[in-house]
């Protein structure tokens, strides 16, 4: 009897709403077949048993089989019509709603709703007007969609004449000016507000901080009667956006709550404005207090890792990615894509770009760039005439990233050709920045007579970028008369960057006019201008260390880092090396300039990586300025004398050296 009872229990009342909720389940899952057996097993079927599994069919993208099942529906009702709605199935909802027998003021609200959302805000209020009886929740639903296109007219309009107005209705017209950057008109309206919520004190919060009047915005902040962990969040985001990044901390610690949205905030802070080590100490506590890292961290944490080319932090970031299921992205694989081609890790770059089924525009971008910066300029022409024969439409992005593989690899012709392709075949306008890898690509491989006729006759103002290029290629080629030119317009257009007067010392330095370079560092220096001092670093066991020029390092392996330059000095001579005097830049004898050469921050990092890195293993070294021609040549020997293989990133792109070889078979 027992068992009977058992047998028979899921016909009761109670069965159906399990067999209701194990529909719902499957459903979430993606298991649709399950879900499909347990409905049609069932002998009694409520009508929320029939929304159940038409909601499941929307939820996994199966609307003919969701109509073919609402067709056979013996009873339908608004929410059985409401799951085209809200799966966006939006022509067959409106087909279905004209035919529904009866309409009340939800089923028209939600069509309006849908409407909205699809974007069709003349159609919604076309509706809108049609409706024969409008409740508050109508009106504010049409004001919202008004707001959310930026008709912010048209939305005032409908605020001033609907009869009567909740919280809701005053928060979205708040809200609406906030985010559209009306923040002025918006604090007139929340002033005289009968009732504030949080999401109004909120929305001008965020309108004051996105406007960049932070100001205003702790004004906002410091009056709320509560501050919730959004409003909290939106502060730390403002003060980051300024780049008030201590300000954002102090936030952050006071916080009693917080959740992965204030974690974020504060990460994002210290990456956008310089502090990379400090924003991966803040998502290795963000982990440590166990909470799981959103899309928005990972991002950052990504640009961090690429910037800062810290692989096996990379790779950590990959797997957590991973495990939070944000692999298949587009944009967090092309994140991914950067970070490995920053770190020098082409392979794996290689591999994520090959997982991604559906690439867009940037993921081809990226892949790109990457080989660009690795002077794989073959490889980069091939993934752009990859682009093209499929069909997918190159952007401007493309056309930097594969003029720049021309310029770094001296394809000169080809270059030409795809500049002169692009407006004509693409559509695609060329900006500054094109002509720039132009100048580029012409300068590198001597025309500099030719980039100054370019730049002349360009439709548009050359700016820094371009003049900066112009100035490069007449140092690496010694042309003073155009660098003095290029340097004069650069110091117009930017003048506190100390780079023009750097390029100009180097090139008055190696014509031996040490005069001028005084004259060039005492007008440097009246005009408080200071020159980024070179640095290099290297990861060794997920710690990052830091190298500047000069023999008094400052290293726990000081002196073993000094031995191994004196062991590596002693090989490097034996191999027929001889330092290259011209790129000391002080007028100085040729025993210190010898001296000075031996500790430029690249060459203490290599033999810091020689002592540390595993034999077998790349040792990966990265610069923040370009790296000298001396460095460069002992490098290669350095390689070749210790069969390793060594990767250096400088400010403008890879060396990758092996067997007494560069990658950039000394065209850089």
């Amino acid at each position: 009897m027992v068992f009977s009872l058992i047998r028979y229990q899921p016909y009761c009342t109670g069965a159906v709403l399990s067999a209701n909720y194990q529909i719902s389940r499957y459903a979430r899952l993606g298991l649709i077949e399950n879900a499909r057996r347990v409905f049609d097993e069932m002998p009694h079927k409520s009508i929320i048993s029939w929304n159940s599994i038409i909601a499941a069919y929307f939820q996994n993208k199966l609307p003919q089989e969701a109509r073919s099942l609402f067709d056979r529906m013996p009873d339908r009702n608004t929410t059985s019509w409401n799951g085209y709605v809200q799966e966006g199935v939006i022509l067959e909802a409106e087909s279905l709603f004209w035919q529904m027998p009866e309409k009340n003021v939800v089923s028209w609200t939600v069509m309006l709703g849908g409407l909205i959302q699809d974007r069709r805000i003349d159609d919604a209020r076309r509706l809108f007007d049609e409706m024969p009886i409008k409740d508050v929740v109508t009106w504010t639903t049409m004001i919202s969609g008004y707001c959310q296109e930026g008709h912010l007219a048209e939305a005032r309009e409908l605020f001033d004449t609907i009869p009567r107005r909740n919280i809701i209705t005053w928060t979205t017209m708040i809200s609406g000016y906030a985010h559209n950057l009306q923040v002025d008109i918006a604090r007139k309206l929340f002033e005289v507000m009968p009732e504030k919520n949080e999401v109004s004190w909120t929305a001008m919060l965020t309108g004051y901080t996105q406007s960049g009047r932070i100001k205003e915005a702790v004004e906002i902040f410091e009056t709320m009667p509560e501050k919730s962990v959004i409003s909290c969040n939106a502060m730390i985001l403002g003060f980051g956006q300024s780049g008030n990044v201590s300000a954002a901390r102090c936030v952050f610690d006071r916080m009693r709550a917080k959740d992965d949205g204030t974690w974020s905030a504060m990460i994002k802070g210290y990456e956008r404005n310089g502090f990379e080590l400090e924003a991966l100490n803040m998502f290795a506590l963000m982990q440590r207090a166990g909470i799981r890292p959103n899309y928005p961290s990972l991002i950052s944490v990504l640009s961090v890792c690429a910037s800062l080319a810290i692989l096996d932090h990379g790779r950590q970031i990959h797997a957590e990615v991973v495990k939070s299921q944000f692999d298949l992205d587009a944009f967090v694989a092309s994140a991914l894509i950067t970070m490995y081609v920053k770190c020098g890790d082409l392979f794996k770059a290689k591999k994520v770009f090959d997982r991604c089924s559906l690439k867009d525009i940037v993921i081809w971008n990226s892949m790109i760039t990457g080989y660009a910066q690795h002077g794989l300029g073959e490889e980069a022409l091939e993934v752009f005439n990859e682009i093209c024969s499929i069909g997918m439409a190159p952007d401007d992005v493309t056309f930097v990233g594969v003029l720049s593989a021309c310029s770094y690899t001296g394809r000169v012709k080809e270059g030409l050709e795809i500049f002169e392709s692009m407006r004509s075949n693409y559509y695609v306008e060329p900006t500054a920045e094109h002509y720039a890898c132009m100048v580029d690509l012409l300068g590198r491989a001597g025309h500099i007579n030719d980039a100054m006729n370019l730049i002349e006759k360009m439709p548009i103002e050359a700016d820094a970028v371009v003049w900066g290029a112009l100035l490069g290629a007449c140092r690496t080629h010694k042309n003073l008369e155009l660098a003095e030119v290029a340097a004069k317009k650069l110091l117009l257009l930017e003048p506190k960057n100390a780079g023009p007067y750097i390029l100009l010392s180097n090139i008055y330095a190696s014509k031996g006019r040490w005069e001028d370079v005084v004259d060039l560092r005492k007008v440097m220096k009246a005009r408080n201008i200071s020159k980024s001092p070179g640095c290099s670093w290297i990861e060794v066991e997920n710690k990052v260390h830091i190298f500047t020029g000069g023999d008094s390092v400052e290293h726990p392996d000081h002196g073993a880092i000094v031995g191994m330059l004196e062991k590596l000095g002693g090989l490097l001579r034996a191999a027929g090396y001889c330092p290259d005097g011209s790129f000391v830049l002080h007028d100085i004898d040729e025993e210190q300039k010898v001296h000075n050469l031996g500790y430029h921050s690249e060459k203490l990092a290599v033999a810091f990586g020689l002592l540390r890195v595993p034999e077998g293993m790349p040792i990966r070294v990265m610069k923040n300025l370009r790296v000298c021609g001396d460095c460069h040549s002992a490098i290669k020997l350095i390689a070749k004398i210790t069969g390793r293989e060594i990767i250096l990133r400088d400010a403008n792109r890879f060396h990758h050296f092996k067997g007494g070889l560069c990658s950039c078979r000394d065209y850089w």
